[in-house]
């Protein structure tokens, strides 16, 4: 056997991968996804079957058509989703006649959060949904129109800092902040203040894919045109999809989450 063909019979590196695992994952691996929150919920979904080793690591997914069939979602959302599990190592692609998407073997080496961070994280996101409704439903009642003008203008600007995750979540915070100061409550701008902070906390440890971040202004945009409508049930249903989005996320990519 010549050298080519010696090299030909191994295969070229982007055809190499890793083995697959012969465990087949349980169907509540790709139940169908029916949430709002497609995107979030399949980041959850996903991330915790591999955190429970339920998709083992070094197996491959299903080929995209068929995963968003059993998800139920567009390849659109799919593919958000997988970016988000790639940056956080969780899974990654390969190409050639033996590619896919394959589960990260071993998982990605983490500094995992402080064991308070873990016990208490489900109970800063209660904290977090508690005060935004609250600011969401007197924002629809009290806001003045130039206030909201100056809300769409950070609106804006987020969409130009969707490749830099450290300006976009100021940006963020001035947005949260700013719907909680058109409620004329200080006590209310005090604790979304100290909310987000604990999010800032939490939010470190997950991917932020400009995808990702797009969404959720496009979910800011959403309460702040019901706010502006006076619309104040809207408004509350746009505050709930936009922090269960987080809260998917969360739960899939936090280390024992």
């Amino acid at each position: 056997m010549s050298g080519g063909e010696r090299e030909a019979e191994r295969g070229t590196p982007e055809e190499k991968a890793p083995a697959a695992a012969t465990l087949t994952p349980p169907d509540a691996v790709f139940a169908r996804v029916r949430s709002q929150t497609a995107f979030e919920e399949t980041v959850d979904q996903l991330g915790t079957a591999i955190k429970l080793g339920l998709l083992a690591p070094g197996s491959r997914l299903p080929a995209e058509r068929d995963l968003c069939a059993r998800l139920g979602i567009a390849r659109s959302t799919l593919r958000q989703a997988l970016t988000a599990l790639t940056q956080s190592g969780h899974v990654f692609a390969t190409r050639g006649r033996h590619g896919g998407t394959f589960i990260a073997d071993p998982q990605p080496p983490v500094h995992p959060p402080s064991p308070e961070v873990l016990a208490q994280w489900r109970e800063i996101c209660d904290q977090r949904l508690a005060v935004e409704l609250g600011v969401a439903v007197l924002a629809a009642e009290r806001a003045e129109s130039a206030e909201l003008d100056a809300l769409d203008e950070v609106a804006l600007a987020l969409e130009d800092t969707l490749e830099d995750f450290p300006a976009y979540r100021q940006a963020d915070i001035r947005l949260h902040v700013g719907l909680a100061e058109v409620t004329r409550s200080d006590r209310l701008v005090r604790e979304m203040t100290e909310v987000q902070g604990l999010m800032t906390d939490l939010i470190a440890y997950i991917a932020h894919p400009p995808e990702v971040l797009s969404s959720s202004n496009a979910q800011h945009r959403r309460l702040l045109a019901a706010i502006r409508e006076r619309d104040a049930m809207r408004a509350v249903s746009a505050v709930i999809e936009h922090l269960q989005g987080t809260e998917h996320v969360l739960a899939g990519l936090l280390p024992g989450g």
